[in-house]
């Protein structure tokens, strides 16, 4: 993990300064801090981790040296060089060029779109989860489910209008809703233990996983899918105080907390829970009406569990809503948006029209599942190929050190370009198995086709967007010129 400060020469791009666009600061380290276990930590990969039995730690350290340190070295060194609002966006557009820039936002904005729609949507299936069978008609019922996820869906926005002085508190919420339930989890086998149960608890065995294509699958998925997120707190770095030592201390400070979660929960899910019978969506409330039995105290820790789990949820959609967000305003200011989405709210200084225009987007992706068989299909695909996009941004960012501009590259430290070498083939070998699956697929040649076409698609339909204002900002500054 880096730790040491590079030198770096002073940037020649012109930059957006937040305070000279009303940006209120209001994120210290603390809420960095969380927001960071927020999005990376999710409760399901314990699970899909334990399918590899004792393996899993040995993995774990696998893809963190491969995928997690490099992640982390880029977003510290990055950040640090160019601590502005938009994060991901600003690196690349500094080092491919306008159009670069472009294309790595909208990646992200797809994803985010996509991924809070996907969340949202899930809701009244969780619901139904957390009250039991007395519910188990909700996610059947679209006018119920609807009007869930429409009221989630205002009060997600209406925190985003009010500003990170709401939204931050939500998000942190989470946060440690997410340390709550891992902190029991990874005491769990203490539990057991003391009632003399059966368990095979070993944290740190270093057995290697057999060598065949579910355990490559695994490891692919767990690469990418479950480690990524760190870089997407600098998108909010014009609303954080201090963002260039600060964004970069928020990640020394919660990897160490991030690795022993995922490492020490899926050990417990492993002693406790057999292989073959490991509920991949729910292994954490599955783990403990294991050993705590599925009335009296289990089942209420169970639901707990569940519980902390929702507001974790709901925390991420609010953290995800909110960059997704700030994109389109950043790119506004460097015109390469209309300048109507950077129009900020008079009170609360967020991006009322992108939030607007965020929302609508995924209020109609919601409606879209909820429609026809080939519109839920139409919408699997989107959310499905929402990874992909991220690791296309990916991808950007960890090739900024190796081929972006010289005098960006020059400024960088030397081994930041062996660390982001390293990234990108995980990155790239995670794309290939998320886009190609070796499991749980029908034809893995017919989902590759799916998942590459929409993913040029998306991106065909950036250029012809970026072309289009392109041309149409030339045609304005002449006329501004020829009227002059």
């Amino acid at each position: 993990m880096p730790g040491t400060r590079p030198t770096a020469a002073p940037s020649t791009a012109p930059r957006a300064n937040a305070d000279d666009h009303h940006l209120h600061r209001c994120l210290n380290l603390r809420d960095l801090v969380l927001a960071q276990i927020l999005c990376v930590v999710g409760s399901s990969w314990v699970g899909v981790a334990a399918g590899l039995g004792r393996a899993q730690s040995l993995v774990w350290v696998a893809a963190m040296l491969l995928f997690y340190v490099p992640m982390a070295a880029s977003v510290v060194s990055l950040n640090r060089r160019m601590p502005l609002e938009g994060g991901l966006y600003v690196w690349a557009r500094e080092a491919f060029g306008d159009l670069g820039g472009f294309l790595t936002a909208w990646n992200l904005w797809v994803y985010g779109v996509a991924v809070t729609a996907t969340i949202l949507y899930a809701i009244p299936t969780e619901l139904s989860y957390l009250i039991g069978p007395a519910a188990s008609w909700l996610p059947e019922n679209r006018l119920a489910s609807l009007a869930i996820v429409t009221l989630m869906l205002a009060g997600v926005t209406f925190a985003a209008v009010r500003g990170l002085e709401l939204g931050k508190w939500i998000h942190n919420i989470g946060g440690i809703a997410i340390l709550i339930v891992f902190a029991g989890l990874i005491l769990l086998p203490l539990v057991a233990f003391a009632r003399h149960m059966p368990v095979r608890y070993s944290p740190f065995s270093i057995a290697g996983p057999p060598l065949d294509l579910r355990s490559f699958a695994l490891f692919g998925q767990m690469l990418f899918g479950a480690l990524c997120g760190l870089e997407y707190i600098a998108i909010l770095a014009g609303e954080s105080r201090d963002p260039a030592r600060s964004i970069g201390q928020s990640v020394i400070v919660s990897s160490p907390v991030i690795c022993a979660m995922f490492i020490l929960g899926t050990a417990s899910i492993v002693a406790l829970v057999p292989r073959a019978h490991i509920d991949f969506i729910a292994p954490i409330p599955q783990a403990m009406r294991m050993t705590l039995g599925t009335t009296g105290v289990g089942n209420v820790a169970a639901i707990l569990a569940i519980l902390l789990l929702q507001l974790r949820l709901l925390g991420a959609t609010s953290y995800i809503f909110t960059g997704v967000t700030r994109l389109p305003m950043a790119a506004g200011w460097n015109h390469l948006v209309p300048e109507w989405f950077t129009r900020l709210d008079p009170r609360h200084g967020t991006p009322i029209n992108s939030i607007a225009c965020t929302s609508a987007l995924v209020f109609a992706l919601i409606l879209l599942a909820s429609t026809g068989v080939h519109a839920q299909e139409a919408y699997q695909l989107l959310t499905n190929a929402s990874l992909t996009h991220y690791e296309v941004a990916y991808l950007a960012m960890f090739a900024v050190p190796l081929v972006g501009a010289a005098a960006l590259r020059r400024s960088l430290p030397t081994w930041l370009k062996w660390t982001s070498a390293v990234g990108f083939a995980a990155t790239l070998f995670s794309l290939f198995i998320s886009a190609y699956p070796f499991v749980n697929v029908v034809s893995p040649r017919t989902y590759t086709i799916k998942i590459l076409s929409t993913i040029v698609l998306s991106n065909l339909i950036a250029v012809g967007f970026y072309l289009l204002r392109t041309r149409t900002a030339r045609q304005e500054k002449a006329a501004l010129e020829d009227a002059a």
